[in-house]
């Protein structure tokens, strides 16, 4: 499935804004807000090497998590819903300790 063609308006979170008003927010502002927020916090002397499977498995996990317990799971089905091989699925949970 293309990028263009995937609807991603469901990925938002409920956030107060600064008059504690309830807005929602897509998911990519949010990590983009906690990656500009770790960039800050960020001792200037340290040399960031992983940042990449830093994000995915702050990512992944939970999603992991959720399709399982939506599959009931069932990695077969699981591994369609994420579109990817029963293999790498398998791989994917074993290292987050979920086999």
């Amino acid at each position: 499935m293309s990028e263009e063609s995937m609807d991603t308006g469901f990925l938002v979170i409920n956030t107060k804004d600064k008059q504690d008003k309830t807005v929602k927010k897509p998911l990519r502002i949010l990590i983009k807000k906690s990656l500009e927020n770790y960039f800050l916090h960020l001792d200037k002397s340290q040399c960031v090497s992983n940042l990449y499977q830093l994000v995915l498995s702050e990512l992944e996990q939970p999603l992991l998590d959720i399709i399982m317990q939506h599959t009931r799971g069932n990695q077969t089905r699981a591994a369609s819903i994420m579109g990817i091989n029963r293999s790498t699925l398998r791989k994917k949970l074993k290292r987050y300790g979920m086999n």
